[in-house]
């Protein structure tokens, strides 16, 4: 796959499809013309390319690119999914079975504080969903957390936030009480 920069998010260039036209007759050249003027319509309005290649040896090849167009529609869905809930979290596996230490980590951490309604997204079910959270939120890695749509980061992020307290004070703003306050004041 090919890969371009594109409104500041990173997209794939797919399914480049190779036309060879051997000296066609008048008919099948104007047929192919219009297919090819179809299409380039169809990508400049999704924001791809097409490229005709004339040779040396005269033959008419286009090859057209067409971007993922659900490259766009994904980074849509993914800005509407991490507003759903107010704590939204992309892992590899799910809260009950997860399938790495630093998503297991997020888990626990969570489980810890008593957040127990937050929204899991399994990245292992779905590629594009691995690879469109890391652009959307333009962290390379999984396990990402997001806090009332905002990205807050990843497992070394919500741990650090655990260890300093930040994490009680930002779950506060959510509307959450973390349980650790109540486990502090049996404590005492």
């Amino acid at each position: 796959m090919l890969s371009c920069e594109f409104h500041s998010y990173r997209t794939q260039l797919v399914r480049v499809r190779p036309v060879c036209l051997s000296r066609p007759d008048k008919t099948s050249q104007k047929n192919t013309m219009n297919s090819l003027i179809r299409s380039t319509a169809r990508c400049i309005r999704s924001g791809a390319a097409v490229s005709f290649l004339r040779p040396a040896d005269g033959l008419v090849r286009a090859a057209s690119a067409r971007f993922l167009c659900a490259a766009a529609d994904l980074q849509k869905d993914l800005g509407e999914m991490v507003k759903k809930d107010k704590v939204v979290v992309f892992i590899k596996g799910t809260p009950a079975q997860p399938m790495c230490g630093f998503s297991n980590a997020v888990v626990q951490i969570l489980r810890m504080h008593g957040v127990d309604q937050y929204a899991s997204y399994n990245v292992l079910e779905d590629q594009e969903l691995r690879e469109g959270v890391k652009v959307f939120s333009n962290w390379p890695t999984i396990p990402q957390v997001y806090f009332n749509g905002e990205f807050v980061g990843g497992c070394d992020i919500l741990l650090q936030m655990h260890q300093n307290g930040d994490l009680v004070d930002e779950l506060k703003k959510l509307g959450i009480r973390s349980a650790l306050l109540d486990a502090e004041k049996e404590s005492k």
